[in-house]
């Protein structure tokens, strides 16, 4: 919403894990009710393909469901899913794609995080990926309930954010995914994250590595808005 505006707040819906939809002729009445992007899984495996903590696949309706989608216009996110079942859905599927949440594995390792390779994908087909701040994520080797959080700061979601764009060649796949109503607080999160306006802190990062303010701009808010414009449009 622009400053001054008098038009309503907007909200997507999305769904993260698609077991909700019992069945891929199901997604034109989820479409009808709001639900306008959906992710196949998300811990484990759903109905549809292996998520994090596994490995494997689509499933038998895997697909199906795909297809369902791309007919319908959602977009797909490919957060969560298992390797297997990102290279097959990014195949099978040919509607557009994000990744709401998700980091680069390049700089902290795991399978919740993309590979350049992903990453990669996701920006040829004109995707964003929006950085999680989420500690585990952005520190390596953090130890649940162990590790404390001042040991990463938001200079590492700024970390993530610059290597997307530096793989992009540009400013434009890069955007906020935070994951911040994610069942933590701030014991999980960057030691100089206190509330969800110190998000505000990373324009100020990105600023003194040197990125435009139109860049800054796009990664903060304006990538996400020009995605979806593009894929309603």
């Amino acid at each position: 919403q622009a400053p001054g505006s008098d038009a309503p707040l907007g909200m997507i819906l999305s769904m993260e894990g698609a077991d909700p939809i019992v069945s891929p002729d199901q997604v034109g009445s989820w479409w009808d009710d709001g639900l306008r992007v959906v992710g196949l899984s998300h811990y484990g495996v759903s109905a549809y393909a292996h998520g994090t903590g596994t490995e494997g696949g689509l499933t038998d309706l895997g697909r199906p469901l795909l297809d369902a989608m791309a007919d319908a216009g959602m977009i797909l996110d490919l957060t969560h899913l298992a390797d297997q079942a990102f290279w097959e859905a990014v195949e099978a599927f040919d509607g557009p794609v994000l990744a709401s949440h998700n980091n680069c594995r390049a700089l902290v390792s795991g399978g919740r995080q993309f590979t350049d390779d992903q990453l990669k994908v996701i920006i040829e087909r004109g995707g964003v990926i929006g950085a999680a701040l989420d500690a585990w994520m952005l520190y390596e080797g953090w130890v649940k309930e162990r590790t404390q959080p001042d040991v990463v700061t938001l200079e590492a979601v700024a970390d993530h954010i610059d290597h997307v764009c530096q793989l992009a060649g540009n400013a434009q796949h890069a955007g906020i995914g935070s994951d911040l109503d994610g069942g933590y607080g701030t014991e999980q999160t960057p030691g100089d994250l206190d509330t969800i306006a110190d998000l505000q802190k990373v324009a100020d990062l990105l600023r003194k590595r040197g990125y435009a303010e139109a860049d800054i701009e796009g990664i903060m808010h304006a990538n996400w808005i020009r995605f979806f414009g593009q894929a309603w449009g």
